[in-house]
């Protein structure tokens, strides 16, 4: 058996403001899918679950904190392999309780986007698949953001 991984875990937050639109965030120069649109999150670590992963990762970048019990898988989609790089398998997590003010922290641009206009944005293929799967199954009930997490 392979001691290798051969796909990566990454983790996303679907997180709505009051007005139901979704938080988004622009990769920066030099990452991957850089220029692009794409649900806030990232790689989940050894010894890390899904949730922790994410909120570790939200807090890092947007400066919010998510509340993990509050956390809804949502969704999920996939991308092969390309050269050095592995597979990805991305898990969407629906984030109705969160508190805080998106902040830049690693000088990346975010916005609150309507579904349609997050539609019109460049997004990487497996974001947009997210999205797709977002409309088809409607988006769940708004929550407003908890105070406390």
């Amino acid at each position: 058996m392979e001691r290798n991984p051969t796909r990566l875990l990454v983790v996303a937050a679907l997180i709505r403001d009051g007005a139901g639109r979704l938080l988004l965030q622009r990769a920066l120069p030099g990452k991957p899918h850089e220029g692009q649109w794409e649900f806030p999150g990232g790689k989940a670590e050894n010894g890390e679950t899904p949730r922790s992963a994410l909120r570790r990762e939200i807090a890092e970048e947007l400066g919010l904190t998510v509340d993990g019990r509050a956390m809804v898988p949502s969704g999920f989609a996939d991308q092969a392999g390309n050269g050095d790089l592995p597979a990805i398998v991305l898990i969407l997590y629906d984030c109705p309780g969160w508190a805080g003010e998106p902040q830049s922290r690693e000088g990346q641009a975010w916005g609150w986007f309507t579904p349609d206009e997050a539609d019109a944005l460049p997004l990487p293929a497996i974001d947009r698949a997210l999205l797709e799967g977002i409309a088809k199954l409607g988006a769940p009930p708004y929550v407003a953001p908890s105070k406390r997490p």
